[in-house]
């Protein structure tokens, strides 16, 4: 069956589809029929628009919902900065080291004594979220719910959250969404939300999208279906809290430019009674991935792997792509069946969820852990997959079983943080020696004699006949 065995059951329902145009209620009648901004809403409510785009972008890029909700978002307290040791998450305002080093992290520590929002830690990234460009690379390791009175959103970009360990309970304006290892969750800009740890400890990883929002690949001579399929993307129900007495100051955290802001309110972020829209979260759960392969020859490029892309502006040409390498057959004949050797435009962050990658056998590359080949780093299987792959019997064969890897594609230059670097204190010192500078030389010059290259001339080089024309 395709899907996710989960150790922990669901707990919520959902809407179904991906850039579908949803109407939720939680009281019904709550949403107006036939308008948007009617003169006195249902029972009293507010209405609130929420855009994810600008008003007048194309209608097949247009995203936006309308929240009908007690009180509206704007009821709060100005804005502070907050200090914190951990926040500083411009890419264009910290010092990235641009090195062209291809990189490996051990697993990243859990970290028990923080929650969400002091849980973010930039390791990579590029451009500028004041300006809508670029992406930011996160690890996130929590081991405590956030307050039951804040909630936080990023002003800077959509997050789509891989988790690796652990479950996260996210209570979101649109309606709560149950997070869990080979799922991951998208939630857009602006949207605002409380993350709660129902089983303990969490860790995974974000990759934030400054420009655009993502969408699914084009499928091409693929056909009208496969990869993810839109039906098996879950959209939160609306629901809502009452609490507006203002006996209680709730927290709202805001992530505005890299940096953190908070705001008091007498009243729950979380009242939106009904909402209708294309602009909200959603999740998806990895296991429903339909991959695509070859089967004649050839080992295909792994954009064949992609679930969700956030295109640039050149077509065929991605600011971020989700990648992912989920257990699929291998059937190629006469075919080197691993990942090729590689130095790509692209810049490339894999993460491990669970289990082992097929391209790396050793024990250096593990769950909760991560490597970065940038632009025009060259890389490919370790000396192990290689020798292994290269007299492998070529019967067919299933790989990735029990195991989900994933990566991060960019056609940006990506720059790595002196947390990603230094700090964290798990960047392998002796990558390269221990994946490629191992690899043996196995080529043969033919000999003179036999059905090679015939060597002939003073030089020892091959003769190659005669130009045509050429007497």
């Amino acid at each position: 069956m395709p899907t996710t065995r989960f150790n922990v059951p669901e707990k919520y329902k959902y809407h179904r589809g991906f850039a579908s145009y949803i109407e939720s209620e939680a009281i019904q009648g709550a949403l107006p029929i036939g308008q948007n901004t009617p003169q006195k809403p249902a029972y009293g409510l507010y209405t609130e628009k929420l855009s994810g785009t600008s008003f007048t972008a194309p209608r097949h890029e247009n995203q936006q919902s309308w929240l009908y909700r007690i009180l509206p978002a704007a009821s709060h307290s100005a804005f502070e900065r907050k200090e914190s040791t951990t926040y500083g998450h411009n890419p264009e305002a910290l010092k990235l080291n641009q090195i062209p080093n291809q990189l490996r992290w051990d697993p990243f520590d859990l970290e028990e004594s923080v929650d969400w929002v002091d849980s973010l830690h930039l390791v990579a990234g590029a451009g500028d979220p004041t300006v809508k460009q670029g992406i930011g690379i996160f690890i996130f390791a929590a081991g405590k719910s956030m307050e039951e009175k804040s909630a936080f959103y990023s002003a800077d970009g959509d997050f789509l959250i891989v988790p690796q360990h652990g479950v996260l309970d996210i209570l979101t304006e649109f309606g709560p969404i149950l997070v869990r290892p080979n799922e991951i969750c998208v939630i857009p800009r602006g949207v605002r939300y409380r993350v709660s740890l129902p089983h303990g400890p969490v860790r995974g990883y974000i990759l934030e999208l400054y420009q655009g929002h993502f969408t699914l690949p084009e499928l091409g001579p693929i056909g009208s279906f496969c990869l993810a399929n839109p039906r098996d993307f879950l959209v939160p129900q609306a629901t809502f809290q009452e609490d507006h007495s203002g006996a209680l100051a709730y927290t709202v955290f805001s992530k505005f430019a890299g940096r953190l802001f908070f705001a008091k309110q007498t009243h729950t972020p979380f009242d939106v009674v009904a909402w209708h829209g294309l602009y909200y979260p959603y999740k998806y759960d990895l296991g429903r991935f339909c991959t695509m392969g070859s089967i004649s020859y050839d080992h295909p490029d792994p954009s064949i792997f992609t679930v969700l892309t956030a295109p640039s502006d050149h077509p065929g040409t991605a600011v971020a792509d989700f990648v992912i390498f989920p257990p699929r057959w291998l059937v190629q004949e006469d075919t080197f069946r691993p990942p090729y050797y590689h130095r790509n435009t692209m810049s490339e962050f894999m993460g491990l969820i669970y289990g082992q990658y097929d391209a790396k056998t050793g024990d250096n590359f593990q769950p909760a852990g991560a490597s970065l080949h940038n632009v025009m780093s060259a890389h490919g299987p370790d000396r192990e997959t290689f020798e292994k792959a290269s007299s492998a019997e070529l019967k067919p064969m299933k790989i990735g079983e029990d195991s989900m890897a994933f990566m991060f594609e960019s056609s940006l230059m990506v720059g790595v943080t002196d947390w990603g670097l230094k700090s964290c204190q798990k960047v392998q010192q002796h990558y390269n020696a221990e994946s490629w500078e191992p690899l043996k030389v196995h080529f043969k010059k033919p000999d003179r004699k036999g059905d090679g290259l015939r060597i002939d001339g003073e030089d020892g080089r091959p003769d190659l006949g005669f130009w045509v024309g050429e007497s």
